[in-house]
């Protein structure tokens, strides 16, 4: 890379990092568009994920993200300015291909440059709760990451449903009730499902957005994650362990990494909601719905999670 391109790439992160809320949008798309031409050029010299994130909606998984970000030894995604979570490469952008993917990440002179500071091992990751509901996120993933270490969360099915739910409201991309919503739920997903069965590369937002109550079977998710991916590369955590301990299970997550603890001074729910009480009619249809299936759930991976 010449000094010039490196110069620039330099200039392209100050703007980003300095001015990114003050400038105009053009500024802004120029920037990440010269800075993703930089990364590319580069993506040879920038290792694929250590770790991901990939599950579930509404399960914590942007907050337990940006408790590792805050841990000196998990380096932040390319450019760090941008504060992205995932680049949703497996669903949304595999057209781009695994070169744009690898852009996305931190260089292994970076990596070494870090490890000799700190003096112990560092990480990176990236994570979307999409990837371990998406039908084909662990086959997707498991051809170009055979090795790569998952960490999963599972919350309670029925308050994750409407925490969904909710989400999709507030976002406005849901017009109808949520007892409305569920019982359009199995029209709206049937012809989208046929149609990733049938073309691997085709995302459907009905899919990821309007899957309230079908999100929450967890037992097939975690089997088509096993098939490809051992058990020993995978930490399965308790949504709700998280909420009432976040420094167990941030140390508990460190451990899988291995990488050494880090004690946080402060923990901030990230997209935090205080939605309207559930109707105590719906709350009740939805635990009988999902007891079996919690039931299955608890007798495969030999835990009972009190839902």
């Amino acid at each position: 890379m010449t000094d010039s391109v490196e110069h620039l790439a330099k200039s392209v992160r100050k703007v980003m990092s300095t001015g990114k809320d003050r400038s105009p949008r053009w500024l802004k798309d120029a920037a990440n568009s010269t800075t993703r031409a930089y990364a590319m050029a580069t993506a040879a010299y920038r290792p694929l994920p250590d770790f991901l994130i990939v599950g579930t909606k509404r399960g914590g998984t942007t907050s337990l993200f940006n408790y590792l970000l805050e841990h000196p030894s998990v380096l932040p995604m390319f450019p760090a300015a941008r504060g992205k979570k995932s680049p949703y490469y497996f669903f949304e952008e595999y057209h781009r291909g695994a070169v744009w993917y690898r852009s996305h990440f931190p260089t292994q002179a970076y990596r070494r440059r870090m490890e000799r500071i700190l003096g112990n091992p560092v990480v990176a990751g990236e994570g979307s709760p999409y990837y371990l509901y998406d039908p084909w996120g662990a086959e997707k993933i498991h051809e170009l990451m055979p090795d790569v270490k998952s960490i999963i969360l599972l919350r309670d099915p029925v308050k994750r449903a409407y925490s969904h739910y909710w989400e999709r409201v507030g976002q406005g991309s849901e017009p109808l009730s949520f007892r409305d919503a569920l019982a359009a739920e199995s029209q709206r997903l049937a012809t989208e499902h046929d149609r990733m069965m049938a073309d691997r590369n085709f995302y459907s937002r009905e899919h990821d957005f309007h899957s309230y109550r079908d999100r929450g079977i967890y037992l097939p998710q975690l089997q088509r994650w096993f098939e490809k991916f051992p058990r020993e590369n995978v930490l399965i955590l308790r949504s709700e362990d998280l909420y009432a301990d976040e420094q167990a299970i941030l140390n508990q997550t460190c451990d899988f990494l291995g990488i050494p603890h880090h004690t946080m001074s402060s923990f901030k729910q990230h997209n935090e909601q205080r939605p309207d009480p559930m109707p105590d009619d719906i709350r009740e249809e939805l635990r009988e719905f999902y007891a079996p299936h919690n039931e299955q759930l608890y007798a495969y991976l030999g835990r009972d999670f009190g839902w």
